[in-house]
């Protein structure tokens, strides 16, 4: 799958983040503040499609927050 977005906010980057900071999957796009906007929940299938693949991609680098 090609992102065609991956700017902050967008939601591969919130997947990304979501991972990042071992938190749970629950797909959503902005809500980051500055030109984000606000947090959206009501994704297209492609948006959500998106998340996921930020957050595989997390994943698999194994980048996460050393909360040490």
């Amino acid at each position: 799958m090609k992102i065609q977005n991956k700017e902050h906010g967008s939601p591969y980057d919130r997947g990304s983040a979501d991972s990042y900071y071992n938190r749970r999957r629950y797909p959503h796009r902005g809500g980051v503040g500055g030109a984000s906007g606000s947090r959206i929940d009501e994704l297209t299938a492609a948006e959500i499609a998106e998340y996921h693949a930020g957050y595989d991609d997390n994943e698999k680098s194994g980048d996460k927050k050393d909360w040490g």
